[in-house]
């Protein structure tokens, strides 16, 4: 399966990534200064266009595995909660079901049908 997915997934998007390196090796200058004229003053990187684009294609992935990550925190908290919620009832139910076994429930006798209590209408 690995080897299937690397034929199929890696090796196409490896290659056109190599193409995009080939066809892109020009030097470009990257300005973080955003009030500065044409000239570059402020800080700024001269490097090859496609490592500044792969730099900011894989600093785009982490901060969004980050951010998914983040937002997980919050489920997983939930689901740990839950499964300590869980346990303690689970504790609960072995402790009642040992106190049942040791001290059985008291089932009220059924009320016997007495002939004084009965009513007996005669048909006229």
């Amino acid at each position: 399966m690995r080897t299937l997915f690397r034929l199929f997934v890696i090796v196409p998007i490896a290659i056109v990534v190599l193409m995009f390196a080939f066809a892109n090796r020009h030097l470009v200058t990257v300005s973080f200064d955003p009030f500065a004229g044409n000239d570059v003053a402020g800080p700024s990187i001269t490097a090859p266009l496609f490592i500044l684009l792969i730099l900011a294609i894989g600093f785009g992935v982490i901060l969004g595995g980050i951010s998914g990550w983040l937002k997980q925190a919050k489920l997983k908290r939930a689901a740990r909660d839950a499964r300590a919620e869980a346990d303690e009832a689970r504790i609960e139910a072995a402790r009642l079901r040992r106190e049942m076994l040791v001290n059985p429930p008291v089932v009220p006798a059924a009320p016997s049908t007495s002939s004084a209590l009965t009513v007996r209408r005669d048909a006229a």
